[in-house]
């Protein structure tokens, strides 16, 4: 009788902290340099409660990814959960999507800090987007480099392009802090300015910002002693990240107003009217290393998910060989980079951030069916917690713009015909 050989394992070399850098590299980058100033004109001063019912639907999500994570700590996040715990075509589907969503997020992230570098050298594109694309393809290709020589040196990058930004948003938080005293009783009153409907729309949009923890539970195959590292990493990275957001909108709000945060670049906006130029320029880099951050993470994050595909023969298997130290699945950091490349091409910001709204709540709403399926034995945290995960997952997704989750619905099906063909002709 003969057996499968097994398949070659990634080296366990992450640990609390390490893990927790991975996650807020993932979310502290297109989020709050963008989100916030959107959101804040959506619902007004509401948007600070905006982040914290985004934060508290990030919480259900990650917890229920931690879980799994520490349960079944395997390369591919919620594509493998869904295998093992659902069905075969929700667990391609959450892969399928996964792909889709951050690949459109990791493309959004290189246009920004080329769009961020490009402002601070004070070029004027005047229609022509060759400059930009072409500074977006070369951090693609640079942080792949990086992301080939394996976890470690990835690992080392992320924490120095984290520490940049935080730096810059610490800046932000003291710059604007006098005026947000002084200012704050005008802008930040009357707190409710829209209808519940932009309240609702700015949460979608902010938990989006979050959704950036993912990236910790995807590399589960990777991390030490994984039912502690991950849950741990997880909870401190969201709690991390909703004190950061809610400080910022609560501060940049009140030093400028709403109207003070416009723009594509908002909070560079609201800095260079308290702190000049100098202000500006800080925020600048600030942005730039935190779309890198959030490139670096993606590219990290989705190769993993592409490994686990291609070892379930959902993709072709070259994407599941590992590179001669077993510390890099190769063909699959190359997959990825080369579909973010070409996303980069189309260049549209705006549309490749909506799409990836839909495909990522899509995603943790399968997450939370996986978590509800978990052996009492291996369940870390109460059923309740999935439950509102998945409503309100599946409530958000269907709050976008229709022809978004139009066109989402379509490439599911699409996905499932080609996973159904895979399956026919295995």
């Amino acid at each position: 009788m003969s057996t499968a050989a097994p398949q070659p394992q990634l080296k366990r070399e992450l640990g609390v902290l390490g893990a927790t850098l991975m996650g807020l590299g993932s979310i502290v980058g297109t989020g709050v340099f963008v989100s916030i100033g959107i959101g804040a004109n959506l619902a007004g001063p509401a948007v600070i409660l905006a982040v914290l019912i985004g934060a508290i639907v990030a919480i259900c999500n990650g917890l229920s990814s931690a879980q799994l994570a520490a349960s079944h700590p395997v390369s591919g996040g919620t594509y493998e959960y869904g295998y093992r715990y659902l069905t075969p075509w929700l667990g391609f589907t959450a892969g399928w999507m996964f792909l889709v969503a951050k690949a459109a997020s990791a493309a959004t992230a290189a246009l920004g800090f080329a769009g961020y570098l490009l402002n601070l050298l004070g070029r004027d594109l005047g229609g022509n987007a060759v400059p930009l694309v072409t500074i977006a393809l070369i951090a693609v290709v640079t942080l792949t480099a990086i992301v080939l020589k394996g976890i470690k040196r990835s690992n080392a990058a992320n924490t120095v392009i984290v520490a940049v930004t935080l730096l810059a948003l610490g800046f932000f938080v003291l710059a604007c802090l006098p005026f947000a005293v002084q200012n704050g009783s005008q802008n930040l009153v009357p707190f409710f300015t829209t209808s519940p409907t932009g309240v609702l729309e700015a949460s979608a949009l902010m938990f989006v910002a979050y959704t950036g923890y993912g990236r910790i539970a995807t590399m589960g195959e990777e991390a030490r002693n994984p039912r502690q590292t991950i849950p741990k990493a997880m909870l401190v990275c969201l709690g991390l990240t909703l004190l950061l957001y809610s400080t910022i909108a609560t501060v940049g709000i009140g030093a400028v107003g709403v109207g003070g945060l416009s723009g594509t670049a908002p909070l560079e906006a609201a800095i260079r009217q308290v702190a000049g130029a100098g202000g500006s320029l800080v925020l600048a880099i600030g942005a730039m290393t935190a779309m890198l951050g959030v490139l670096l993470n993606l590219i990290l994050g989705l190769s993993r998910v592409l490994l686990a595909m291609g070892r379930r023969s959902d993709m072709p298997h070259c994407f599941a060989q590992l590179n001669r130290t077993q510390a890099t699945p190769t063909w699959a950091v190359f997959g990825v980079s080369g579909a973010i490349g070409l996303l980069v091409l189309v260049g549209n910001v705006k549309t490749t951030w909506s799409f990836s709204a839909f495909s990522v709540l899509i995603y943790y709403a399968i997450t939370n069916g996986a978590a509800l399926r978990l052996p009492v034995a291996e369940r870390l945290y109460p059923a309740w917690v999935s439950i509102v995960g998945l409503l309100s997952c599946l409530l958000l997704a269907f709050w976008v713009e229709p022809i978004v989750w139009q066109a989402g619905l379509g490439l599911i099906v699409a996905g499932l015909i080609w996973h159904g063909l895979r399956r026919a002709i295995r």
